[in-house]
Order: structure tokens, then sequence, then C-alpha cells
């Protein structure tokens, strides 16, 4: 094994638009969240953490024409990835295999929202829904630069930059590349106010996590991307570590799609397994950047959670979110910037509107003399369906990794593959799930449960050892519907379930939730590479010995609208559900 080190960072948020921005207004006590200025929305008594730029001021310091259309996912992140490859001295020239990890949720959503109402009554600007989803705003970026050798798309909610962070890592285990840049971008769109709003998790005020007064979260914005090699690597170009990245988790909670467990047990065995692998013990660790989004349920569970991790021992713990707002998709990147930062200027950001403990609740840091010196960090994401993830950053790396042993498994074999592609198809699934249920799952739900079911079904598996799916879309169905209620009625409160089910990892986690399967769950979004991204990251874990079978699926859906404009654009024979289910298994056989 290698130490993978971090050698650049960049940064953009609501607090600052670069590391030491955000370093100045983390120790002035300073929060980005406030009154909406970009984002256009009735919900003006919703404070948002909003980057302080707007799409055109951003289009010209990249040096683009401001008519070009864009989403401000993709801009951010150009900015975040620009900041991060001249802080490691990343140049075009170097002829290293550069790849790009980018996590996201509402990918061109800004954009899609702008146009939808002439996409569907005047046939007008149809060729966007081609850029709209997360795999394509992660290609504009790797466009932009023009050097990235691969790239993909992670999209687990809000863990989903972590887990780009993850991929990028045991990419560079694997030798599959020479360099990462991983991290996440998430703008703030109507899309996500409004279906945050129907779940009713949103603060009206500045959000107070781990207060007992806590209402709820406050949307924010913003992008982050870190440098990633070998320290080999960063040796042989000269370049300055600014952090290692010595352990890492990702597990499920398999509880619920959007609540979490009372005991935390997806958030408690990511902790444990980034532990494990960095060889530390619980008192190593001397701050935790907690999840901490200050709604209810997250910040019980999260608290639960640490306490069975750290017990007595617990270290300093804060939250960031309510300096830059809950940026989703992105807050595993930022919060990850954060740490580094805490590690190199060894101070800890204080829990901003915390006041009150909670019932049982941890005691967050507000401010005074560290106890000791800060070495090791804590980060952890964790997104709906339980998609828990955790990264744990050091000062320094291991002198033992070569001790340890190699795992001599070559290659994987395919116990069962189940394809449906026929809406007749989906009648089956009631030989798996009650009446009431299925009256509740829309086409891709179905189609996805069933034919992963079948596929363990046949293989004899009754519980993976993980579950990693594919979608170009994901839901699309329950994606056009809250586009469509937006457009048609305005902000008016719609149902909490298209905004639940329109995230991409939806599909994975309902799998999980079903199966109680609380291993290694992601999902990637690049189009028509997922299916082969979701085998290349199946492949990785058999390898490890660690996982002994994989659950692949590769799910997605049309809608009749999206039909017949794909056929207006030359794409045609669109089906109206298809989904593939493999159960891989291990074979080491010469």
């Amino acid at each position: 094994m290698k130490n993978i080190v971090i050698t650049g960072e960049g940064i953009i948020s609501a607090i600052g638009q670069n590391k030491s921005a955000v370093l100045e207004s983390l120790r002035e006590r300073q929060t980005g969240i406030g009154r909406m200025k970009h984002l256009r929305s009735v919900h003006q008594e919703l404070p948002v953490g909003e980057v302080d730029l707007s799409d055109e001021e951003m289009k010209s310091l990249l040096g683009m024409e401001s008519s070009k259309d864009i989403s401000r996912t993709s801009l951010m992140g150009m900015l975040a990835i620009e900041q991060a490859l001249k802080e490691a001295r990343v140049k075009s020239h170097e002829g290293l295999r550069i790849v790009l990890i980018s996590g996201t949720t509402v990918g061109g959503m800004d954009v899609t929202e702008r146009y939808f109402s002439d996409m569907r009554h005047c046939g007008e600007h149809l060729d966007w829904l081609l850029h709209h989803d997360c795999g394509d705003s992660t290609k504009m970026m790797a466009d932009y630069f023009g050097f990235f050798s691969e790239w993909t798309t992670l999209s687990t909610a809000c863990s989903s930059a972590a887990n780009a962070i993850i991929l990028g890592a045991r990419l560079l285990q694997e030798g599959q590349a020479d360099i990462v840049v991983a991290g996440g971008t998430e703008a703030l769109s109507a899309f996500h106010l409004n279906g945050f709003n129907s779940l009713m998790i949103l603060d009206k005020e500045v959000c107070r996590p781990f207060d007992a007064s806590r209402q709820g979260l406050n949307l924010g914005e913003g992008a982050a991307f870190v440098v990633m090699e070998s320290e080999e690597s960063a040796a042989e170009r000269q370049v300055p570590v600014h952090a290692w990245l010595s352990g890492y988790g990702n597990a499920c909670d398999a509880f619920h799609q959007t609540a979490s467990s009372e005991n935390g047990e997806g958030p408690w065995l990511a902790m444990t397994e980034a532990l494990q692998m960095a060889d530390l013990k619980p008192a190593d660790i001397q701050y935790v950047n907690a999840h901490g989004t200050g709604t209810p349920n997250n910040d019980q569970t999260e608290s639960v959670a640490l306490k069975r991790v750290f017990g007595c021992e617990m270290p300093l713990v804060s939250s960031t979110k309510s300096f830059t707002g809950h940026t989703t998709s992105a807050s595993g990147s930022i919060e990850t910037v954060i740490c580094i930062l805490a590690l190199q200027h060894q101070f800890i950001p204080v829990n901003l509107g915390w006041s009150q403990p909670m019932d049982e609740g941890i005691l967050p840091y507000m401010g005074g003399p560290l106890p000791n010196p800060i070495h090791h960090v804590l980060c952890n994401s964790f997104g709906f369906g339980g998609n828990d993830s955790c990264l744990i950053l050091s000062d320094k790396g291991r002198e033992d990794l070569n001790s340890e042993l190699e795992s001599d498994i070559l290659d994987y074999r395919i116990l069962s593959r189940v394809d449906i592609t026929d809406e007749e198809q989906l009648g089956e699934i009631k030989q798996y799930v009650k009446p009431m249920e299925v009256r509740r799952m829309g086409k891709l739900m179905k189609s996805s449960l069933l034919s992963s079911l079948k596929a363990l079904q046949q293989a004899g598996i009754e519980k993976p050892d993980a579950i990693i799916t594919g979608t170009a879309w994901g839901c699309l169905e329950n994606s056009e519907l809250l586009l469509h209620h937006l457009t048609e009625e305005g902000e008016a409160m719609s149902s909490p379930t298209w905004f639940m089910q329109s995230t991409h990892n939806t599909i994975s986690s309902n799998i999980a939730i079903r199966l109680k399967c609380h291993g290694y769950n992601v999902t990637y979004t690049q189009g028509s590479e997922s299916l082969d991204w979701a085998l290349r990251d199946a492949q990785m874990l058999l390898k490890s010995g660690r996982y002994k079978t994989v659950l692949v699926g590769m799910h997605d859906e049309t809608t009749p609208f999206y039909r017949q404009a794909m056929e207006q654009l030359g794409v045609k024979d669109l089906k109206p559900v298809h989904s593939v289910a493999m159960v891989l298994s291990v074979d080491n056989q010469e």
C-alpha cells in the first residue's frame, strides 16, 4: 500500500472564494449565511449560504463568454479545481494520468429549470437536456482544462464529495492514476430549495447544529477539490505535502431514505472502518468535523454514533455548516479543506449558534485553548439513504504500510445477471414486495429492486457485501414531476416523494434498506459510462479481499416527454425502463 497525500486544495464557498478567505472567516467567526442574492425564489424567508459571485462574474474569471450556457455547478467547480491545480503545481504538459472525480447531485439543474417551460410548451432549448445530468457537469469541467485522462461522477447526495475522495485514493492505490483531482460542487437552485423545503427540514434562522433549539438546516452552495497523489509522487515532483489521507470508510445505515437510525449504525461503521484503516485508536483523534446539519434527527443520531466510537474520550467536535450552509454534495470536500486548514494552522472552528445542550447530545467546541496539538482529524459526511462516509486526515503518514499483505485475488466472475427492458415484467415485483409498498413505487424503483432481488436469488446470495449502482438519469419521472410543478404551480409546497426519489442514490439505498445491507454503497452517474465505472469499482473491491460478493446494477428510465425530446435531437429507440443487475464474486483462479 501507498501513503496517499494531498498537495493542493481549492475552495469557493459562502465564507470565501479561496483558502485564505475561508480561513479568515472561520477565525473571525463570520457566517456566510444570509438573505438570497443570486437565487431567484419566493422563499425569501429562508436564509442560504451563497457564493457571492454571479454566473457572469465567474465566467469572466474563467475567461468565458458571458452568453455561454453553463451550469453554476460547473462554474464553481472550475474555479476550485483551478486553485487546487495551481497550488499543487500540476500542469497539462507533465504527461501524467490525471483523473477528475466530482461529486454532485443537481448537475445542470439551474439551467434546466430556466428553460423547462420552453422545452415543454415550445420545444425550444431541448439541446440542454444533453447537458443537464450530473455526469455532463463533470465533463464540462474536464473539457475546460483539457488534460484529464479520465473523469467520473459520484452521486450519493450529501456524501458525494467524500466518496469522490475515497475513490480517488483507491485508484491511486491500484495504480490506475498518477494524480487524482477529487471533490464536489453543488449550486443552489429552485429545484433544490423547494425539494428540501418539502421535507420540512429548513430553518428560517441561521442553523444551530447540536443545539437544543435547532430547527433544521440552511442550504448552501460551493465547490472544493483536492489534488491527491502518492507520497512518492509528491517527492518526485518536489511539491510540499499538506496532509495525509490516512483512513476512510463508507457504510450504509440501511434504515430510511431521509431519516437516520436511532443507534447511528451507518455513521458508527464508517468511522470505525476509517480508524481501522488508519491504524488509529479513537483517542488519537483530536478533532471531528461533524456532519452536523442542525436537523433534529441528524444531530441526535450523530451524537449517538460519536459516543459509540469515542465513549468518554470524546475529541473536540464542531460543525461548520453554520458558516457555509449545508453545501450538500460538495460538503465533504469543502469540509475536507477546512480540516486541512485546521491541521496546518492548529486551530478548530467553533460551532456557531450553539447555546443549549441537547438531551444526551455532544457538547460542541465553542472556543478556548486547545488541550493538545492537532495531528489527526476526522471528517463526517452523511447522505440521504443512509450513505455515510468518513475521512481521516493526518499531519504525517504511516511507516509500516509495506508490511501489509497484498491480496491474491486476480479477477471477478459474474454469478448471475438479470435484465428488465419491458414494463410488463414489473408485475413480478409482487413476488417480493407487499402490494401497499408496490403502489408507492415508480417504474425505476420497481425495476431496480426487482432485477436486484432476482439476480441475488439466482446467485444464491441472501445479502451482498456491497452495492454499486450506475445510472445516467436516476428517477427521471420524479425529477420531471417536480420541475413541472415548479413551472406550472410555482413554489407552492410539492410532494416530498418527488424530491426524495429524484436523488440518484435513492435506487441503491432502496435496495440496501430492503436487504439490510450495511456495506459499501455508491452510485456512479456518468452517462453511458456509468456501468463501466461501477464494474471497475466492484473489481477493485473484490481484489482487495475484503469483499466476497458485490451487487452491481445499471438502472434508468425515460418519460414520454423525454423520449419525444430525444427523438427530436436524433436519439431514438429509448425504452421506458431498463435495468441490469449482476452479482459479482471473487475469482482467484490462475
